[in-house]
């Protein structure tokens, strides 16, 4: 779905609201747990070091949470109330040649892990009012070894919509554009949190 105009609380519910029947527009769901792309998608694998330690990965959980990745100005998330949980459902609005493109995406599942890396996460996938067709993952990665905290998301995908297909390198530009911005809004929503902190202390 795309508009002109910004759409409001009521029509991004109804646009959902129509995808809840609908199964996943991919075959092989669930497959970026695996870091592994379907045949015939193109895959992105992106991430970035936020820092050290527990608090660090406290802090980037929570953004998460907050999907604090999504809050770039030219994309936006419906809820940033939803919760982190397989079967929840997003709009996720992009800012694009002057209208709102809203694609639709189910939560796959959820990752809350323990061991020498602990992570936090989740996976959605794309639902047929989407205009690509593929799966995304975001993960937070506390590795003990080292104490380093990362950021990373792992993504397969191929244009479903016909202005994507026709419009295929710039789609490609902007799903880089998306990993790069969404790095930076992690990297700043830890920092902010230090600084916070440091703040009250």
């Amino acid at each position: 779905m795309f508009s002109f105009r910004k759409p409001s609380a009521e029509v991004i519910a109804a646009f959902l609201g129509r995808q809840r029947d609908h199964t996943f527009t991919y075959p092989s769901v669930g497959a970026t747990r695996a870091g592994c792309a379907p045949a015939g998608y193109n895959y992105d694998h992106n991430r970035v070091c936020l820092g050290k330690g527990e608090a660090t990965f406290a802090a980037a959980c929570e953004a998460m949470r907050r999907w604090q990745m999504f809050r770039l100005g030219w994309v936006e998330v419906s809820r940033t109330d939803a919760p982190i949980a397989p079967g929840t459902e997003v709009a996720v609005m992009a800012r694009c040649f002057g209208a709102w493109w809203v694609n639709a995406c189910r939560i796959v599942y959820a990752i809350d892990e323990a061991g020498p890396v602990r992570k936090f996460g989740f996976a959605y996938g794309t639902l047929p009012d989407h205009v690509e067709r593929g799966e995304e993952r975001f993960t937070v990665e506390w590795h003990q070894a080292d104490d380093s905290v990362w950021y990373d998301i792992y993504a397969f995908s191929r244009p479903a919509h016909w202005l994507a297909r026709l419009g295929y390198p710039l789609a490609r530009q902007l799903q880089k554009r998306f990993a790069r911005d969404s790095k930076a809004a992690m990297v700043e929503a830890v920092r902010l949190s230090d600084k916070a902190v440091l703040t009250v202390r």
